[in-house]
């Protein structure tokens, strides 16, 4: 054993979680595409406004019906067809709960073909993995963990040897969701049952659920804002007084990190 690798062992390694859709996975802008070729399917209307008015429909939806899921108040797959009962009789097709179950699986079709990972995220792990030698990486997710790792699967993120995550912490398994510390914990506990964590992070796209959130459990929560939004309040004090780094882009993560989470 290496004099570096005597002192990792002692003093443990760092390990960066990464929030998945809107962090990692460029969602919105699958749930977008895949929203459109599933409405021109459909026969609804599909001229500039139309698709203008469906793509925020369907994104107001996903919050609404999504964030009831997370409550507890429907299952997932029931989230999923109100979700679609609701778009399509906005737009004049009433569907039962069977058919509005075939609605979405779909329009899933579409949106799964739409996938991608943001084109910053390579490059950052990269980066990352150069900043800071022996860092681990992780996901903690709130949503279905057979779902998620789907998704991971056909981005090329696979978890677990030989993959580049390590571990995918979600919250339907857990049965607690972010921003509760609990599910932060339990993520670094995870790491540090197979090798001593010296710091953790967590970056994602949520402001109080994400960044807020792991900070208060410890870790140095960064939100990336991709689209320059200003938090309200009392998000945007809590957030300060949490010590939240903001990013715009991945791409300024590494050095950030390298200053928080290196091994003295």
């Amino acid at each position: 054993m290496t004099a570096v690798e005597r002192h990792e062992a002692v003093a443990g390694r760092p390990v960066v979680l990464f929030d998945l859709d809107d962090t990692l996975m460029a969602h919105r802008e699958a749930v977008a595409a895949g929203i459109v070729l599933h409405l021109r399917e459909r026969g609804y209307p599909a001229d500039a406004d139309g698709v203008v008015a469906a793509q925020a429909l369907w994104h107001e939806l996903e919050e609404r019906h999504y964030h009831a899921y997370l409550a507890g108040e429907l299952t997932f797959e029931g989230q999923r067809r109100a979700r679609a009962a609701e778009f399509a009789l906005a737009h004049g097709d009433p569907l039962d709960d069977e058919s509005a179950g075939a609605w979405f699986t779909r329009y899933f079709e579409r949106y799964r073909e739409s996938w991608a990972l943001h084109d910053d995220v390579l490059p950052a792990f990269d980066a990352i993995e150069a900043a800071l030698p022996g860092v681990r990486f992780g996901i903690i997710t709130n949503g279905e963990p057979d779902f998620q790792l789907a998704k991971l699967v056909r981005l090329g993120l696979e978890v677990g040897h030989p993959g580049r995550i390590e571990h995918l912490v979600a919250s339907g398994a857990e049965g607690v969701t972010k921003p509760d510390r609990r599910i932060f914990e339990v993520a670094v506990a995870r790491f540090a049952a197979d090798a001593a964590v010296s710091r953790a992070a967590y970056i994602g796209d949520r402001l109080r659920t994400d960044a807020i959130g792991a900070a208060e459990a410890g870790l140095v929560g960064v939100w990336i804002n991709r689209s320059g939004e200003r938090p309200d309040e009392p998000e945007a004090t809590d957030a300060t007084a949490a010590g939240v780094l903001e990013i715009r882009t991945l791409a300024e993560l590494a050095p950030l990190l390298a200053e928080r989470l290196a091994v003295e």
